[in-house]
């Protein structure tokens, strides 16, 4: 076989798959996604945090750097900020509290906490300084959660003895071959 037969070939079988394809062309990687998509939803659900600090990190990029971009000290009330815009940036109170305090809670958001350092508004803007007051809290915060945690106690209660049969008691049998 040469190679103008080799090539008329391609062409027929290229037509052949061109003709048999579904009347919906969808590229397979969309059509197998679409169908995963239902499975990986149930297996590895997403935090409802994560996907509001996602939103944020996309409305206010200076204000929340995604990974590896160091955290930064938000300014004092930027809390009150973000609630006042919860409709704007289509976000329930609930959701923004609770990825602020989520976002204000970690590791890498205290080492950013050093006196002096700068605060910032939700655009990126100086907003104030960091006290030495907050830079001690942060230092006190990180120390706290790098401490081994205890075990708790466990409370070894000691078994309730069994109540002693009174006699003509006709619940427990005076002889237990009986």
């Amino acid at each position: 076989m040469g190679f103008e037969q080799l090539a008329e070939l391609k062409k027929q079988l290229a037509a052949k798959a061109k003709a048999e394809r579904p009347v919906n062309p969808q590229p397979k990687a969309q059509a197998r996604s679409k169908a995963s998509a239902p499975r990986k939803q149930q297996e590895n659900p997403v935090d409802p945090v994560v996907l509001t600090i996602g939103r944020l990190q996309r409305l206010f990029p200076k204000a929340f750097p995604k990974n590896p971009a160091p955290k930064l000290p938000l300014k004092i009330g930027i809390h009150k900020e973000l609630l006042a815009k919860a409709s704007e940036i289509k976000l329930e109170e609930a959701a923004i509290t609770e990825a602020v305090k989520t976002w204000c809670r970690g590791t890498r958001y205290w080492a950013s906490i050093v006196e002096g350092a700068p605060r910032i508004d939700l655009e990126g803007n100086p907003a104030g300084e960091v006290t030495a007051r907050d830079a001690a809290q942060a230092r006190a915060l990180e120390a706290r959660r790098k401490q081994p945690r205890k075990p708790k106690a466990e409370t070894v209660t000691a078994p309730e003895p069994e109540p002693e049969p009174e006699p003509g008691n006709t619940q427990y049998p005076a002889d237990p071959t009986a």
